[in-house]
Parts: C-alpha cells; structure tokens; sequence
C-alpha cells in the first residue's frame, strides 16, 4: 500500500465516556492515522481532559460555542489541512467507534480502486448490536455508469452520491478544490451537502470491510419523531436545493421529491405532528429569507485559531 497521509477528525460535545472509546479506537487501528484533531464544541463535561488523558499528542482545538456537527466538522478540516498537509480527512463523531481494521480496509480501497477520480470513501456503520444503523445508510450512485459500478463491485465495494460523517475519508485536494462543509447548517444535512458536492465531480464508495459502531441511544433512522430539530432538516434542505452546487438541476427534481415523500413518513410515524408542523413552517420561512452565511461569519469569535480560520476563509480553488 503506498504511504498516505491520513488525519482523522473527530468533533466532541458533551460525551466524553464515548469520546474516550473513539480515541482508543483509533489509537488500536491496524493502520494508525498519522494526526488526529479533536474540535470540542463547547463542552460542558471534561472531553477536553479525556483528549489530554488519551490522546496527548492530537490538535485539541476548544471552541467557546456550539457550532453543531457542520461547525465542528469544518473546524477540524480546516485544522487538519493547516497544520498536518493530508493526502485524506477521516472525519467521525463522538460516538462513533472504528473497529481494529476501519482505516485499513478504506485505505485499501483507495489504492484498489481502478480510478483517478475517487475522493470519498465511507464505513459500514453498525450499532451496537452488529445491524447495520438505519441512521447511516449511504445513498448509492443510481447516476454512476456501468464502469463506475463495476469497479465498485470489483474490490467489494458500492458507488454512493453522498455519505454520512459517521466515518467518511475525503481526499484533501477535493476539499481544497470545492469547499468546507457549511457552518450554518448546524445539524442535518450538512454531510449530505458536503458530500455530495464533492462527489458532483468525483467517485465515492461504500466500504462494507471498513466497519465502525455508531453507539446512538436508539436504534432508529433520523426520521423517527425528530422533535423541534425538524425545523433544520427542512430549512437545511431548503438550503440545499437552493443554494448548493451539490446537485445537477435533474438531480434536485429527484431528490425534492424525495424528501417530500421522506417527510410525509415522518409525519404519519410522529406522536407530536403539532411540533413538526411548526418546524416545517419555521424551516421554510427560514430557508427562502436567506442563504447560508460564510463560514468566516459564523465562525467568527468563538474560538477557532487563526491559522485555521484563514484556512476556512480561503475560496474553493
């Protein structure tokens, strides 16, 4: 296997027992990243200790405020380019716990796979009990040609449009080339974005080898009650199909009907339909007021060092 740089970025807030399962999980990888950086996003527990305690030798980066998942995760690539050159970014949550051979197996995709133009791979990601977690499932390429597919299927693997943030690698010249993930997001959908920007202009697998354990409370789909966090799956998606050159203009038709019928299912599921009517309204509104804002405004003041910050305000190249 060729010697690649590989940083792995994990985003932390408020689950430090589980943070420190994630830290050791990567320390026992069969192949080690070469960096890791943490970004704390405002805890209020000791996860900033536990980073100390286990993992002394990583970037820990304390930010003064919440910026949810998207902040966090735009944070710690940016950190990751600045101060560690990677060839990719595994980027995971704090709840998120690789198995022994994760890296490893995604590596060996990246070397098998008989194309230039691949800059994303992801996990199988499972719970607790080995089933794989609604949660995460990848979206398949049904857009990717028979060449694409079958040098998938080759190395045992599936073409994807988008992945989850549950244990995904992108290439770092693909981020540098098209973009953080939005700030503004918050939660939900910000990894879709994401990744499915850059995935418009390359190939994605689905490592089914490559296996980590998203330790979530309940084993359950996004999409199950999601109480007043509706209201950012609908002003995200808003967003999304708005505002994102994630999506060809064919694709959008696709995936706003999608989403239309995801939502219809979410409310015939729901024991508390009047709150997801009101963040189906707040959603909307707020996601035909305006646009995202830039990642240097709403990353401004709370924290983010500014080595990593020029990073974050430099335009996709």
């Amino acid at each position: 296997m060729r010697s690649r740089q590989v940083v792995a970025v994990v985003v932390a807030y408020n689950r430090r027992d589980l943070l420190r399962e994630v830290l050791a999980g990567l320390k026992a990888q069969t192949r080690v990243p070469d960096a890791v950086v943490v970004v704390d996003n405002a805890s209020s527990d000791d996860s900033a200790a536990v980073v100390r305690e286990v993992a002394p030798t990583a970037t820990l980066i304390q930010l003064s405020a919440n910026t949810g998942g998207a902040g966090g995760f735009a944070v710690g690539m940016a950190a990751a380019l600045a101060r560690h050159d990677p060839d990719w970014v595994w980027v995971m949550d704090d709840d998120t716990v690789p198995e022994t051979g994760a890296l490893d197996a995604l590596l060996h995709s990246v070397d098998a796979y008989n194309g230039e133009n691949l800059c994303a791979v992801g996990s199988r990601v499972v719970w607790t009990n080995g089933a794989e977690h609604p949660m995460n499932t990848p979206r398949r390429n049904p857009f990717a040609g028979k060449a694409e597919k079958s040098r998938a299927e080759d190395i045992d693997a599936v073409a994807v449009r988008s992945l989850s943030f549950v244990s995904s690698m992108y290439r770092a010249d693909a981020i540098v080339r098209h973009g953080f993930p939005i700030a503004d997001y918050f939660l939900w959908n910000d990894d879709f974005e994401f990744s499915a920007r850059l995935l418009r202009h390359g190939a994605g697998l689905s490592v089914p080898a490559s296996v980590v354990v998203h330790k979530t409370r309940a084993f359950a789909s996004t999409d199950v009650d999601p109480g007043p966090r509706f209201r950012l799956e609908v002003r995200n998606k808003v967003w999304l199909f708005r505002a994102s050159p994630a999506l060809s203009p064919g694709e959008k038709v696709i995936y706003i009907g999608a989403s239309f019928l995801r939502w219809g299912k979410t409310f015939r599921s729901s024991h508390d339909r009047r709150t997801l009517r009101s963040g189906l309204a707040v959603g909307l509104r707020e996601g035909l007021a305006r646009r995202p804002r830039p990642n240097s405004a709403v990353l401004a003041g709370v924290g983010v060092p500014e080595d990593v910050l020029a990073v974050l305000e430099r335009r996709p190249s």
